[in-house]
């Protein structure tokens, strides 16, 4: 692997990663196929792992079917959802003093199924 190349790509994932955008945006917005930077955001983060000292799972090509494959430990990663600080949600206040407080990031349709149902009840 040519280490300009490399290094071309992981500014491509590190810029992607702090831009916000998914994954299908960022590349369109900088002309580049989605899938190989995924490709590449992977295989950097393996390199990660692999330097870290942290297993790296690996899937084993099973040349004789009959044989059972070793098992080996799954490592898991925790993922914890962004943290949405408590202002940053608006409050909607409905018929009979009813309200509703709804958070920055949320689904238009279902908060306005939401906002029908509880109408109707008032």
């Amino acid at each position: 692997m040519a280490q300009g190349n490399r290094a071309l790509w992981a500014k491509r994932v590190e810029r992607w990663k702090d831009s916000g955008l998914t994954l299908k945006e960022f590349a369109s917005e900088v002309g580049v196929n989605p899938n190989t930077l995924s490709h590449w955001s992977w295989r950097l983060g393996r390199e990660r792992r692999t330097a870290s000292g942290s297993k790296v799972p690996r899937r084993s090509a099973k040349k004789n079917p009959d044989k059972k494959a070793a098992a080996s430990p799954v490592e898991f990663i925790e993922v914890t959802p962004p943290v949405v600080p408590a202002d940053s949600r608006f409050e909607i206040e409905l018929r009979g003093g009813r309200r509703v407080f709804v958070p920055a990031c949320f689904e238009t349709e279902v908060l306005g199924r939401l906002v029908d149902v509880l109408e109707a009840r008032a």
